[in-house]
């Protein structure tokens, strides 16, 4: 892993909590760090091709937006993951999708409009990839907690 530099310690503690809303964010950001914004750009480029960002994007409840969601798994065969998990990943609606060691190995979160539609795609993927069945796990209560890493 490579180090991390103080600023980008400073930068990353900023940036996971009251990112802001605007045209030119990092501007805002540099502002407030003493940087440029050119800087600010340039390491954040940096740690993604570093792996040590992922991603930089809003998080939202899809209930409080009218929307449904669920995790699902599946038991996939090793020969067919790849396929599984590049169809399952064709789908706008899924956010995450993990390998895991287990008898259900492949398991991805789907946000849709609807139930139904939820529930047809997860059928068009079974159909799609042979494989069956594949869990729709809905959540019951939702226990939102903040995952901010204080670098």
């Amino acid at each position: 892993m490579p180090d991390i530099d103080n600023i980008n310690k400073i930068l990353l503690n900023n940036i996971q909590i009251n990112f802001p809303i605007d045209s030119r964010p990092f501007q805002i950001v540099a502002v407030k760090l003493g940087l440029t914004e050119d800087e600010v750009i340039n390491r954040i480029r940096q740690m993604k091709e570093e792996m040590l960002i992922r991603r930089i994007g809003g998080n939202f409840s899809p209930d409080k937006l009218g929307y449904y969601s669920t995790l699902c798994a599946a038991r996939v065969p090793e020969e067919k993951i790849d396929f599984f998990t590049k169809t399952v990943n064709s789908y706008s609606g899924v956010t995450h999708n993990y390998q895991r060691d287990h008898g259900y190995n492949i398991w991805f979160t789907f946000i849709a409009p609807s139930v139904a539609i939820i529930e047809k795609s997860l059928k068009d993927i079974s159909d799609a990839t042979q494989v069956e069945p594949i869990l729709n796990l809905p959540a019951t209560k939702v226990f939102k907690i903040s995952a901010n890493f204080k670098v």
